[in-house]
């Protein structure tokens, strides 16, 4: 069967990119072709993809998003495929992996009223009503249960045509038998000693990831706790903003903010505490990633995977509305509490060998690759 893939960009480090690639990658191992058409590609192309770059450009983003359904859509009109999976909502598709909240809950609830009235609002929520509207034959592929009741409230979706998948955790990310060894090497490689705790933020958009927040927390800890804390955060962004506003904490020698990178699960057994408290998120791999290395997590109840967080025991869960200063004792509680932290590492990893955190991308396949679509 040939398979069409859809993404508006590729980037080795993002969590939809990568959940395109397991899943691509799986349709292909059970023997089917795999076509991915696409706006901008970095890193490796997998062996037997045809992957297509649109030569389009748009002074904004939505005109831009326009002609790449055109350029697509006219490629497939002259080379069919059986299957048209998008990862961004558009039109034309037969199935749509659901790594975006609603666009029109968000339009109605955190906009001004005037915000409805721009030509980039209409753009979105007219792609996003293609794929939800009751006419639509579009499946979709839902990560995360908090969302589907506002899809069906804006649009009417069928119950019939959503499918909640189940978390799809890379192996990598589990801790491995000789995760102290590993532990202990990046420790000194990042000068920690002993007493040192380390905070790890990993996700690319910090504003979205609530990074702003997580340096005022540290910079509230207590003073002694304080004075040994450090924190790295991770991710496909611009740092500046972060940096200033850490400089302007007093936090410049206790910050550290990357790039996205390959080595995430040296972090993950590195770090004594994730921390991610973010304004939105569908979902937040990072979160499992982080259960099933051993490392506490400390997130906002606005995650769509914060449950699992409850469920383990393995952290804590910030409940809404966000209030800064009961964040700020959260983690300084949990920064002072090793035998908590302890507690939480070993009700993670055994959640992670007990609960189905893995099968994301075969069940996704399933789905993708069932007679009929309709």
């Amino acid at each position: 069967m040939q398979l069409a893939f859809i993404l508006y960009k590729y980037f080795p480090f993002g969590g939809l990119q990568r959940d395109f690639l397991r899943i691509a990658l799986e349709c292909q191992r059970r023997g089917h072709a795999i076509r991915v058409y696409s706006l901008f590609w970095e890193g490796e192309t997998p062996a037997g993809f045809e992957v297509l770059i649109a030569p389009v450009k748009a002074l904004f983003n939505h005109r831009r998003n326009e002609k790449f359904t055109a350029w697509v859509q006219a490629d497939l009109a002259r080379r069919p495929v059986e299957r048209v999976v998008g990862f961004n909502k558009m039109p034309g598709l037969d199935v749509y992996y659901a790594a975006d909240p609603c666009y029109e809950d968000k339009a109605q609830t955190l906009r001004n009223p005037l915000y409805r009235l721009w030509g980039r609002y209409r753009h979105f929520a007219d792609y996003e009503r293609a794929v939800f509207a009751p006419q639509s034959k579009a499946q979709v592929l839902m990560i995360s249960e908090l969302q589907q009741p506002l899809f069906v409230k804006h649009y009417g979706t069928p119950v019939g045509r959503f499918h909640l998948l189940p978390p799809g955790i890379a192996a990598d990310r589990r801790a491995p038998a000789n995760a102290g060894e590993i532990r202990a090497g990046f420790r000194r490689e990042f000068g920690l000693a002993d007493d040192d705790l380390l905070l790890v933020q990993i996700g690319s958009g910090f504003k979205t990831k609530g990074l702003d927040r997580s340096l005022k927390a540290l910079a509230a800890l207590p003073g002694a706790l304080k004075s040994r804390t450090r924190l790295i955060a991770i991710g496909q962004d611009d740092p500046r903003p972060f940096q200033l506003q850490a400089k302007a904490l007093g936090l410049s020698g206790q910050v550290e903010i990357f790039k996205g990178r390959s080595d995430i699960p040296r972090f993950l057994l590195g770090a004594d505490l994730l921390i991610h408290p973010a304004y939105n998120e569908n979902t937040g791999t990072v979160l499992l990633e982080a259960l099933v290395a051993g490392l506490p997590v400390l997130v906002t109840d606005v995650c769509g995977y914060a449950h699992y967080i409850a469920e383990a025991g393995c952290g804590q869960v910030v409940p809404s509305p966000f209030d800064q200063e009961h964040f700020n004792r959260m983690l300084a509680d949990l920064l002072a509490a090793d035998d908590r932290r302890a507690l939480c590492r070993r009700n993670g990893l055994f959640y992670a060998e007990t609960a189905d955190l893995y099968s994301m991308p075969q069940r996704a396949a399933d789905l993708i690759l069932a007679e009929p679509v309709a």
